[in-house]
């Protein structure tokens, strides 16, 4: 055999490898990938260049530090470790999609001072929104668990800006995917709320990833495989919504909340 033809046989079987193991890859990964990535030779240059390249987005896990949030019913674990648990996943895999992504807390703190000027959450917000703002970020995902006095209530739920048509578009395309991605028993959909972290003037959704107060629903937030899911459900609503065909709506204007009192998120 001459060299031309040993060289033009290696690149082909390279080729062939590289088919089968994405086709093993995008088996093994189910249905959510599937629709992601669907589209055969396209989508394997689309996977290799990162489907959110060029994006930069704020990852926001809530509370932190003397600020534990809610509590499980029956563990008693504070939602902030897992807030955070579950952005670290999500940053990886937003990453792995070729985003920019960044962090407004990496560790157990909270962002304020120990005795402030003004009151402790307001100033832990504010600086979260600076963090926000001077990194120049895109998007704002801000992760919380959820907790209600009564026990049967259940399912992820996903907050948008009140009234402003980009974070609804956002938070429609979140939401799907987790009902997808997770199955939960109650399909719920996204809803306007008034939360500070929405408020940058920005494309922005809180996403309550489950009830603490539903022992169900708790027991598997406190598992990583089931947070890895819940992170996967968040970047696949990321990426459809990145996909949209079309002009995506304009956020609303920020607003000035400095003097206002602030909500837990």
């Amino acid at each position: 055999m001459r060299k031309k033809d040993r060289v033009r046989l290696a690149r082909g079987l390279m080729l062939g490898m590289t088919t089968l193991c994405t086709a093993a890859l995008f088996g093994a990964a189910g249905n959510n990938a599937a629709m992601t990535f669907a589209g055969g030779a396209a989508a394997v240059v689309q996977a290799e260049q990162g489907v959110l390249r060029g994006l930069c987005v704020a990852l926001d896990a809530g509370h932190g530090g003397y600020d534990g949030g809610a509590v499980g019913r029956v563990s008693g674990e504070a939602e902030k470790g897992l807030n955070l648990d579950v952005a670290i996943r999500t940053k990886r895999l937003l990453e792995e999609q070729g985003a920019q992504v960044i962090m407004t807390r990496t560790g157990d703190y909270a962002l304020c001072d120990e005795n402030p000027p003004i009151r402790k959450k307001l100033q832990d917000m504010q600086r979260r929104a600076r963090i926000i703002g001077e990194g120049r970020a895109d998007i704002v995902v801000s992760i919380h668990m959820n907790e209600y006095a009564g026990r049967s209530e259940s399912g992820p739920q996903v907050f948008y800006r009140e009234g402003c048509p980009a974070g609804r578009l956002l938070a429609g395309a979140v939401q799907e995917a987790m009902v997808e991605g997770l199955r939960p028993a109650k399909a719920r959909e996204a809803l306007g709320g008034d939360y500070y972290i929405l408020t940058l003037g920005l494309p922005s959704v809180l996403v309550e990833c489950g009830f603490l107060s539903n022992r169900e629903e708790e027991a598997k937030l406190l598992t990583e495989a089931y947070r890895e899911q819940v992170a996967a459900a968040i970047a696949d609503g990321l990426c459809r919504w990145h996909a949209l065909a079309g002009e995506k709506p304009e956020p609303l204007e920020a607003v000035d909340r400095r003097d206002e009192p602030t909500g837990d998120a």
